[in-house]
Formats: structure tokens, C-alpha cells, sequence
């Protein structure tokens, strides 16, 4: 597996972070179509891609880093077949050489379900042990998700 950063996705590579989204994520926030998903890619700013690719140019993840409301933001998934396999934190390793302070909403709770029935792990442990710090006091509570906001600051030996 290599990570491939890029500032723009083909044709192909939408289609299948289209796909890797409705799959991995809760069914709540699935988009009803690429037209849809392409649509708030094409809203963030100054963003950049992050994708996980084996040797033969199949994702299995992708992040996204863009300005939001002057900080930076980031997304990231992971096909299930990879996850707990340390591809997680090469992503956010390779990120980190490219940003100083990430923030990014975090789903907490446990049990919402994806599009296949299982239920959807909360990631947030995953990114506590990766060196991101839980901002309790900022929180989503809606019908779609219930998040709260996480954040990392480098300390400097990591960016470039």
C-alpha cells in the first residue's frame, strides 16, 4: 500500500471515494448520489487529497485536508478490510508532514448503522492514541450524527 497526494481525484478515483464513503460511513450521512458527494468536495477549500492505494491502484482510504472557517480541517476513511492494521495511522503520519493543526468531527457514539446492517465503530479512541485532543465543550447533536470535535497541533518534528 502506498498514500498518493494529490489536489485533484480523477474520474475513477471520485467513483470509488464516492463508494468507499457510503460504504464505511453511517448510513445517515450516505450521499444520494456522485453528482451529491462531488458537490461538497467541490465546496471545501484549499483542500487536499490523501489516498490509500495498493499496487493495483485499488482505494482502500482517503483523507481530505481544507480550510474551514480559518482552521484546518480534515476527513478520513478507511475500508473495513483495513482497518486495525496500522494504514490509519500511516494516513495521519502523512498528513501530519504537511499540516501543523488539524481539526476534524469525530463520531462518538456507538450503533449507527451502515448501508450493509453492521454497525459503525466510533474511530475516536483511534485518533486519542494518534495524538489528537477531545473538544468536549464543541459537539454536533442532530438526526444525522452526533460528533464531537477533535483537535492536533504538531510539535514541530513532524512538518516539514
Amino acid at each position: 500500500m502506498e498514500i498518493s497526494v494529490q489536489s485533484f481525484l480523477t474520474h475513477a478515483q471520485l467513483q470509488a471515494v464516492y463508494q468507499l464513503w457510503n460504504d464505511e460511513y453511517p448510513g445517515k450521512l450516505q450521499y444520494d448520489s456522485i453528482n451529491d458527494f462531488n458537490t461538497y468536495l467541490d465546496n471545501l477549500e484549499q483542500k487536499k487529497y490523501f489516498l490509500l492505494i495498493d499496487e493495483n491502484e485499488i482505494l482502500f482510504g482517503w483523507s481530505a485536508t481544507f480550510l474551514r472557517d480559518n482552521e484546518r480541517w480534515f476527513a478520513i476513511i478507511l475500508n473495513s478490510n483495513v482497518q486495525g492494521k496500522k494504514y490509519g495511522t500511516q494516513v495521519l503520519d502523512e498528513i501530519k508532514k504537511h499540516e501543523t493543526h488539524l481539526v476534524g468531527w469525530v463520531i462518538d457514539k456507538e450503533g449507527e448503522l451502515k448501508s450493509n446492517g453492521s454497525q459503525y465503530a466510533s474511530p475516536l479512541a483511534f485518533y486519542i492514541k494518534n495524538g489528537f485532543k477531545v473538544l468536549e465543550a464543541h459537539r454536533i447533536e442532530s438526526d444525522k450524527i452526533s460528533a464531537v470535535k477533535i483537535s492536533w497541533q504538531s510539535d514541530g518534528s513532524l512538518h516539514k
